[in-house]
Parts: C-alpha cells; structure tokens; sequence
C-alpha cells in the first residue's frame, strides 16, 4: 500500500471518529445529566424538608427520568447562616434554597403583607395569594436576582409561653423571639420585647432563658421541642395572629442553563398549585405537635371571640404603620393590602 494511499485511510478514520464523537456528544448533550444542590436550615427530618421539599425533589428527580439529581444540604451544611441563604442562591454557593424572606429585613417588602396580624385564613389560600402577587409584582422586582420555584405561609402562628399569656397586658415585658420584621413590629408595639434569631437558636434560647416567649406555629415546634420547653400555648380560634412568608429559589443561571426538557421539568413542579401545596401540607403537621402538647398536659390557651378581637384591635397600628411605610416608599401599601385580602378571600372561598 503506497504512503500517500495509507494516509488517506488514516485521514478517512479519522473523519469517521470525529462524526462519531460529535454525534455522540449530540447524544449526551440531549440527554444532559444536571446535579443540584439544596441548601436550607432545618434539620432533614423536620415537616418540611421531609414532607414538602424532599417530597418535590423526589418528584423531579423521578419526572426527568434520573437526569435531574438533587443533593440534599439540611441544617446549613453548606455553611453560612440562614440569613445568607438568599444570597448563597444567587451567587451560586447553592443551585436551590428554601429560606424566610424576612431573614433578610425589608429585602423583600411586598411579602409582607401576608406576614401582617390577622391577615391569614389557611395556609393554602394564603400561599396562593402569595404566589398571585409574587407573578403580577414581585418575579421581576422584588425577586428578579434568581428564579422562584414557589412560595408559601405555614399555617396559624400562635404564641408558646412559659407564664400563661391571654390578654395583651400578659406580654409586657417578655422576652419574644418573633420570626420577621412585621411580627417585631407586632409584638413591640403590644408591649413584648423582641428577640431576634434565626428558629434553630430557639431551643438553646429558651432552655438558658434569653427569651420568655417564642411565636411559630405547631408544626416547627414540634421539631424544636417547644412543649418540653414551655408550659403555655396561646391559640387564636377561627384566626391567625400571623403567619411567615417563605421563599423556594433557584440560581437563575443555573436554571437558564437547563435544556428546555429539563426547564419543563421544574416549571411543572413550580407556581400556584405548588405553592398552595406546600402551606397546606405545612399547616396540616401542625396536628401532630399540638396533640403531643396535651398529652404532655401543657395549658392550651383557646382564646374567646372577645378576647381575639382585643388582639385584633392591638394590632390595627401595626397594619396602619406597615402601608404608611409602603406607601412613603411609593409601592402602595394600601393597594396592596386591599388585592392581598381580596385573593385570600377568593382562594379560601375555592374560586
């Protein structure tokens, strides 16, 4: 065979390799495999990572046929604090997070709304409320810096004690840790003094007595064993005292970088349906921590109707205050407050 016949042939196979490599990557790139981190605070078997955020993640994993994997980082193993965790997903340090809004105070004003006294009905129409506004007015502003999965209110915030606490006077004084800063704004103004502390300090908080008093509702305490702790639990029959915003986000590069196959993916696991989901399986793990309070023989505070509305006429400034303020940073605060009310309302109807 000449020289210049067998060059030809290598030249030939080459050429052959080639299209195949490139066919082949073609292949792998169709069949992209993507690992995202999941980065939160809680411990994994608390309610919410184990019923709401693995239950999610299970789900894509199994919707893209194994090519989504998603790690799993309870408890900030990813390091940092949980007021960082927003930050942590839109620098990348995390691919998803689930974190409180309110870590992060007056970051993301227009959640607050729902965070505001009395404001709530159910977890889950307040949690579709919250997603309706967040499409309309907060996908582009408040949270344009990465991509929202979903958001959601855990279920009625009630008030865990070591001294029995029924009327608002009983709050002069106490040390409270409250979760945001419409809920410091709430309980200072009823004569508490505020404390605040991401939820997993609670524990030590109460056990060395830096507070009296915390407010969350049944389903956290339970992981963070409030009724061991304290004695007292003030609940608000047919009401709410308040609630918390949580925010479920992605990296948006991350997500920008997805094959369309695997952006449906999310997209079907994310927005009102989800969101409704996720603060109704919240709320509905409250049951189990109350039923655990009276079993221990705690003092189960079931405030009267009258004695709702001296609450509920209390915390009126707290409102006042709060569109006061939104409306001098021009976001209309009276507005807003009037859509938010409106959409509880007609989710809670179902409509």
């Amino acid at each position: 065979m000449s020289f210049m016949r067998r060059n030809l042939l290598a030249m030939a196979g080459v050429a052959g390799l080639s299209a195949l490599a490139a066919s082949f990557g073609a292949t792998q790139a169709e069949a992209q495999e993507v690992t995202l981190r999941m980065h939160q605070f809680l411990p994994a078997q608390a309610n919410v990572p184990k019923y709401v955020l693995d239950v999610w993640a299970d789900k894509v994993e199994a919707e893209s046929n194994g090519r989504i994997k998603i790690q799993r980082f309870p408890s900030m193993q990813l390091g940092g604090t949980p007021p960082e965790l927003i930050d942590q997903v839109i620098d990348g340090v995390a691919d998803i997070v689930w974190t409180v809004a309110g870590y992060t105070p007056g970051r993301f004003p227009r959640t607050e709304v729902f965070e505001l006294p009395f404001m709530m009905t159910n977890a889950e129409a307040t949690s579709k409320a919250y997603w309706t506004i967040a499409e309309e007015q907060m996908l582009d502003q408040d949270f344009k810096d990465f991509h929202t999965i979903g958001v959601w209110v855990h279920g009625p915030g009630l008030i865990h004690s070591k001294e029995p606490i029924r009327k608002v006077a009983d709050l002069n004084g106490v040390k409270l840790r409250a979760p945001t800063r419409v809920t410091n704004m709430l309980f200072s103004s009823l004569g508490a003094t505020p404390v605040g502390m991401p939820v997993p300090a609670v524990p030590e908080a109460l056990s060395k007595g830096v507070i009296d008093a915390t407010v969350i509702p049944w389903e956290v305490a339970g992981i963070l064993k409030v009724p061991e702790l304290v004695t007292n639990h003030t609940e608000f029959p047919g009401a709410s005292l308040y609630t918390t915003a949580f925010i479920f986000a992605m990296n948006k590069d991350k997500y920008d970088s997805l094959p369309d196959d695997l952006k449906a993916v999310i997209d079907a696991n994310s927005g009102l349906e989800f969101s409704g989901w996720a603060g109704k399986t919240m709320q509905a793990y409250d049951a189990p921590t109350r039923k655990v309070a009276v079993e221990r023989g705690n003092n189960i505070i079931e405030l009267t109707p009258d004695e709702v509305q001296e609450w509920r006429d209390a915390s009126q400034p707290t409102i006042d205050a709060w569109v006061k303020e939104m409306n001098d940073k021009g976001l209309d605060g009276t507005a807003l407050l009037e859509e938010a009310r409106g959409l509880i309302a007609k989710y809670t109807d179902g409509n």
